[in-house]
């Protein structure tokens, strides 16, 4: 049952893969597909390999002078449809250029091949800069609840790689010979949504008052440590943290994703002991912006540093503070008075370059809540808001 009960996770045996593919072939046994594109079998529960990883499909190849990031064949999934299995792959590496990342497809009669190329290879890619989506690729196919089919992939917002990867739908159609082809072009124009089904709700509201546990849902730990929980405590409507490491680069803060390019966020921190508390927008721990805050003094923290010319006394026994990121152009505020007045921090700051292609590990820029020194630090009314965008 896709509710539960489930089972502790089951290790295959299976090292040094990723994008498994899983499909049963003609013959009833199950596969797992895999980088490269290989391919090994399962047991007929599916709970163990039960063969060796060997080549499965040998991927179509773009032409030598396109500028992509690696070859890099990946994201194997499989589809059986009508007389055919359909095997989609991403190559062309999934970040870099924006005209790296793409989708092929080819199919085969059998799961044993022979895979025979799409003559619509590639069916997405991003040709140019001026497209609103870059690096699209790694794409599954799916049938909506009407009968229409569907690609659901992921790609970069064009200005905006800090929101990380994104997932995409875009429509396709099943040709007279059997293939398939992409039908939303550069996803430049409004496009129909899926039809039939019910509306669901679209993500859910960021601001906490932090009276229900979150973690896992809206807060996680970034690289946490596998005691880190025992540094959390909610109580009266407030989350506390003790404090870790000396700055929030050898910190674990929290993190909270966002989606949005142009947004306002506001936390009171509560300081305890000689503990400091910073809110920040945080790839990783190389790649930082904030501000904190130790009952004394507000220190700046840019280009994953802090500017110690740009410390300014505030003594109080908590401050609020805001972030504004206006299409990844930052601004703070904090207030000592529970937010009646507010003064503008007096550094600006373009955090456009804090992202994979630069540092690394597929991730995105969050809001980020770091506990560091001693003591502990009470975070109290979280508060998100999305603004209009400005574009």
């Amino acid at each position: 049952d896709i509710r539960g009960p489930w089972s502790d996770p089951v290790d295959l045996n299976i090292h040094d893969c990723i994008d498994p593919g899983h499909v049963v072939g003609e013959d009833g046994r199950r596969y797992l597909f895999v980088n490269g594109v290989r391919r090994i079998r399962l047991s007929d529960d599916g709970l163990t390999a039960d063969g060796e990883l060997e080549p499965a499909y040998s991927p179509w190849h773009y032409p030598d002078d396109w500028i992509t990031e690696n070859f890099a064949p990946e994201g194997p999934k499989l589809l059986r449809h009508g007389d055919y299995f359909y095997l989609i792959t991403a190559v062309g590496g999934t970040a870099g250029p924006v005209t790296g990342h793409m989708v092929i497809a080819a199919r085969s009669k059998s799961i044993n091949g022979p895979w025979e190329h799409s003559p619509y290879n590639p069916i997405v890619r991003t040709t140019g800069t001026v497209e609103p989506w870059w690096s699209r690729g790694h794409a599954t196919i799916v049938q909506g609840p009407a009968g229409d089919w569907w690609l659901v992939y992921h790609g970069y917002e064009n200005g905006y790689r800090t929101l990380g990867r994104q997932t995409l739908l875009e429509p396709m159609e099943w040709t007279g010979d059997g293939w398939f082809k992409a039908t939303g072009g550069d996803l430049s124009r409004p496009l129909p949504k899926p039809k039939g089904g019910k509306a669901g709700p679209a993500g859910y509201a960021l601001s906490d008052d932090f009276s229900q546990d979150r973690f896992g849902i809206q807060w996680c730990f970034h690289d946490p440590k596998p005691n880190e929980m025992e540094r959390v405590e909610r109580k009266n409507q407030s989350l506390n943290l003790q404090a870790q490491g000396t700055s929030p680069a050898d910190s674990a803060p929290l993190v909270c994703s966002v989606g949005d390019r142009r947004y306002e966020a506001e936390i009171t921190m509560d300081i305890d002991g000689s503990a400091e508390g910073g809110l920040l927008l945080f790839y990783n721990h190389k790649a930082y912006v904030g501000v904190s805050f130790n009952g004394e003094v507000m220190k700046t923290w840019q280009y994953a540093e802090e500017q110690a010319w740009s410390r300014t006394q505030v003594r109080a026994s908590a401050i609020r503070v805001r972030v504004t990121n206006d299409e990844n152009v930052i601004t703070w505020h904090y207030s000592t008075d529970g937010g009646k007045t507010w003064v503008r921090h007096p550094t600006r700051m373009e955090v456009g370059g804090l992202n994979h292609n630069t540092f690394g590990g597929f991730l995105s820029l969050k809001i980020g809540l770091c506990s560091t020194g001693d003591g502990a630090v009470r975070w109290c009314n979280f508060i998100y808001r999305a603004l209009q965008q400005g574009r």
